[in-house]
């Protein structure tokens, strides 16, 4: 028997497995599949505060975006702090940028046009300003995702972290009304505590507990130039149009140019969002739609060839906010899930947060607006 069991072994229930075990739990992750098999693999790795409404996301980011510098020290994350660049068309965009950086709050230059060349020196002309976020980087996300879980299991002599892949849960183990466990293809699990970090199946998940959770998969695609002899783009560079279509609710579909390069040389281009399912054709509107905003926004890259692209399902909520605590309606049962894009830069804070929860101490950070209970 575990104290607890985390369902779940992409990066945020890596990271809520190793808090756990670094506060000395006894932690066993089950997933069906592999490590990162789900919408940690497909993600570009961002570690971002610039993409923030200022309220409790942006203290989440804050909090996670510490706790990642701190994991990086131990080595081994391809972990790159290279900031962001936000940048504008008109006028009138560099001034809701240069507005939304002053309530943030957070470390931040804006960049006149003349100054966009001295940060990106192959970005597009005409541009008209720009903010630069220090504090954003990159992760890579599989990687992460394995560190965690393997530092876990290695370096925690008073807690231990076992993970189990290739096993479905299929329901709960009750006693009572709380949750004591878990039904899986392989026999009953037993725990003090689960937590639900199924990302973007959390909802079904939720569902074999006999609670709703509205997390929805929303599909976006990626694409991957082939490795560069020399590094084009030094930070992680996006269009305002980004932070709108994060925020935005609208199931159809919404692109905005993202662009960044990674130790191997290639670069990642994005970013596109549409609610249609877990439908995984490849769109090859949508991939033309992101290659163009890409070099308009680069025109180096028009002559770099795409060897890949691929996709992937953010696990959406309705409030744009993560669902991470206790269940109220299963006690027993806490919830990690629902994280959208941000997922892979929230997971450290998640998974700290939810360790002082299952150890009784008092939380770094007020839980009550990503509570479970909101959507009773």
């Amino acid at each position: 028997m575990s104290d607890v069991i985390v369902i779940g072994a992409g990066v945020v229930g890596a990271a809520c497995a190793y808090y756990a075990a670094a506060a000395g739990l006894d932690v066993t992750v089950l997933d069906r599949g592999p490590v990162a098999g789900g919408t940690t693999g497909a993600g570009e790795g961002n570690v971002l505060v610039s993409d923030k409404e200022p309220g409790p996301e942006l203290d989440l980011a804050l909090l996670s975006n510490r706790l990642w510098r701190e994991l990086a020290e131990h080595g081994g994350f391809e972990y790159e702090p290279k900031g962001g660049l936000v940048v504008a068309e008109t006028g009138e965009v560099q001034r809701q940028l240069v507005e939304l950086a002053g309530k943030q709050g957070v470390e931040h230059t804006v960049v006149p046009d003349t100054e966009l060349h001295g940060y990106e020196p192959h970005l597009a002309d005409g541009l008209t300003g720009g903010v630069f976020y220090p504090q954003d980087a990159q992760v890579q996300p599989m990687l992460a995702a394995a560190r965690l879980l393997r530092h876990g299991a290695d370096s925690f002599g008073h807690g231990a972290l076992r993970l189990r892949t290739g096993v479905t849960v299929t329901g709960f183990v009750r006693s009572g009304e709380r949750v004591t466990g878990v039904r899986t293809d392989h026999g009953d699990i037993l725990a003090d505590a689960v937590v639900n970090a199924a990302g973007t199946w959390g909802g079904q998940v939720a569902a074999l507990a006999g609670v709703e959770l509205p997390i929805l998969p929303r599909r976006g695609f990626i694409l991957v130039t082939e490795p560069l002899r020399e590094p084009l783009i030094r930070h992680k560079v996006y269009t305002a149009a980004y932070v709108t279509n994060v925020a935005s609710d609208s199931a159809d579909l919404e692109t905005s140019a993202v662009v960044e390069g990674t130790p191997a040389g290639s670069v990642l281009i994005g970013a596109s969002r549409e609610r249609v399912g877990f439908d995984r054709t490849t769109s090859i509107p949508v991939l033309r739609r992101l290659a163009a905003q890409a070099t308009a926004l680069f025109p180096v890259l028009r002559n770099r060839r795409v060897i890949r692209s691929y996709c992937g399902f953010r696990p959406y909520c309705p409030d744009h906010l993560p669902v991470i605590g206790p269940d109220p309606r299963a006690p027993g049962l806490l919830h990690a899930c629902g994280h959208e894009g941000a997922g892979i830069g929230l997971a450290p804070a998640t998974g700290h947060l939810l360790a002082q929860l299952l150890s009784g101490e008092r939380t770094a950070l007020d839980l009550a607006p990503f509570s479970p209970g909101r959507f009773a």
